[in-house]
């Protein structure tokens, strides 16, 4: 498990060497300075260590590829910011649509779209493909993207629009075709409720032991901080990030500063990151004109391409290899996965467990494991009756100053944990397009996207946040580039990303923490 990478296959250290035969090049000739902004107009992969053509050649990835796995026949939930059909994401079949979920989903210019640009990125990590050769391929090139948009532009969304995500993919997991086998759920707020009693881990737990693995992002909060909810909940497949530092070698390989890690010992709280996963300096997917687009010119690796850290990015990886591996033996169970998963991968020498799990992803190792006879998990399970405020941490949803918080979702609808909790353990939170005794999305498919009016035509409907009625507020009118959401920026919201460009999101919701 630790055996240098570069012993393990010639072939994939010769492809990370001719990179950087010509990284060195570009720069000893002038045409890169060191330290240089990789924003600019024109972009070659080959030169860039942290491309995903040479991350994947040094993990290895391609070597499953060669193998013929690529996630075909696998679909992957990304439950996220939407998907906008950039090219290597626009392939015939590539990205379905489920129901969105946003507050943007009464627009029909924003409905299922990335005005963000994290999901997108996320997309591209897990299955992107444009179809060139030697051109940008995600982990799993092959696999499906089931998309279920629930945050707007500037990564606002309520852990009540994550929950009902959660519940909407379990019981529609076989709908229309699909085969979802995987989630990936690179969010997580800074809750410090026990996952015993906690909303949203009682709903991914519900996904765990309906068949899917749920993959999260563990936080950007540093070591020593403790995981996001909800990847502090033990069942599921928490990963943090490393920085692979440019080279194929494992050797010299740590986890990024920012990745979370366990705050130490109590009963209900000693967890650890499952394992480490790429995630430094990655190059994704670009969203032209998305919020991260506008506000990051600096991230931008020429026309098509970003590049970004945060453990949202290396949840995407990982959730790509589980793609892999499914495709590879796809009876396996989610608790099956996840010690596959940890018993190939490499600890990183001078690093606490406590903030790199396992130790480091290795694909080459997963290739030649064999699934285990039996694998079960032994955790107390979440009963779910806790409170949705404390689910929410520190994130609030605000507008003109009035903020979302107490038991209550989106619409102003009381949230009884207890009867959700029952509901979700039946499979029937869901009835058609109704989640907690609102309407929020339609009934049915319609193609490839499901279709329906979203929330009652185009407005709030009279449904009211501490007595303000949101009935008069339409989100078409307003300009997503100053943003409108006073406190659901990133700095309240929660996608794990850990900075964009050198600045910092507190570590909260999308945990992709930078961009650049």
């Amino acid at each position: 498990m630790g055996e240098d990478l570069t012993m393990r296959d010639g072939s994939r250290f010769k492809a990370w060497h001719a990179g950087l035969l010509a990284f060195v090049l570009a720069i000893a000739f002038g045409m890169i300075h060191p330290g240089a902004s990789w924003g600019s107009t024109t972009y070659d992969p080959t030169s860039d260590p942290y491309s995903m053509q040479n991350v994947t050649a040094g993990d290895g990835v391609q070597d499953w590829w060669s193998a013929g796995l690529t996630g075909s026949g696998v679909d992957v939930a990304l439950i996220d910011t939407g998907v906008s059909p950039v090219p290597a994401l626009s392939g015939d079949g590539k990205i379905v649509n489920g129901p969105d979920l946003s507050l943007e989903s009464q627009n029909p210019s924003f409905q299922y779209l990335d005005t963000n640009g994290h999901g997108t990125f996320m997309a591209g990590i897990i299955g992107g493909n444009d179809g060139q050769p030697g051109g940008y391929r995600g982990v799993a090139p092959d696999s499906r993207i089931l998309s279920v948009k629930v945050a707007d532009a500037d990564g606002g969304v309520d852990v009540s629009q994550v929950i009902a995500a959660v519940d909407w993919v379990v019981q529609h997991r076989n709908d229309n075709g699909m085969n979802i086998r995987v989630i990936n759920l690179s969010y997580g707020t800074d809750s410090s409720q026990p996952y015993l009693i906690d909303p949203l881990a009682y709903a991914v737990e519900r996904a765990w032991k309906a068949g899917i693995v749920v993959v999260t992002a563990a936080g950007n909060t540093g070591p020593g901080s403790g995981l996001a909810d909800p990847a502090y909940d033990p069942w599921v497949i928490a990963v943090g990030a490393a920085d692979t530092m440019g080279t194929p070698s494992v050797s010299d390989d740590q986890p990024a500063p920012f990745s979370a890690g366990a705050s130490g010992c109590s009963f209900f709280n000693c967890r650890a990151p499952d394992l480490l996963a790429p995630g430094v300096h990655m190059q994704g997917l670009r969203d032209p004109g998305s919020y991260v687009d506008q506000t990051n010119p600096d991230a931008a690796l020429g026309d098509q391409y970003l590049r970004g850290s945060g453990t949202s990015e290396a949840a995407a990886y990982v959730t790509g290899a589980v793609a892999l591996l499914l495709q590879k033996y796809p009876q396996l169970s989610p608790d099956q996965v996840k010690q596959m998963l940890k018993e190939s991968s490499d600890q990183l020498p001078g690093y606490a467990q406590s903030w790199q799990g396992a130790g480091e992803l290795d694909l080459d190792a997963l290739l030649a494991d064999s699934p285990p006879s039996y694998a079960r998990q032994f955790h107390l399970s979440s009963f779910g009756m806790g409170s949705l405020e404390a689910s929410r941490g520190s994130n609030h949803l605000t507008l003109d100053d009035v903020v979302l918080q107490g038991q209550q979702d989106i619409f102003g609808q009381p949230f009884n944990s207890l009867r959700m909790a029952v509901l979700e353990a039946r499979g029937s939170s869901w009835s058609g397009g109704t989640w907690n005794g609102s309407q929020w999305t339609g009934s049915s498919w319609s193609g490839s996207s499901w279709s329906g009016s979203s929330w009652s035509g185009s407005s709030w409907s009279g449904s009211s946040w501490s007595g303000s009625s949101w009935s008069d507020l339409l989100w078409s009118g307003n300009s997503w580039s100053g943003s409108s959401w006073s406190g659901s920026s990133w700095s309240g919201s929660s996608w794990s990303g850990s900075s964009w460009s050198g600045s910092s999101w507190s570590g909260d919701g999308w945990l992709g923490a930078s961009w650049g």
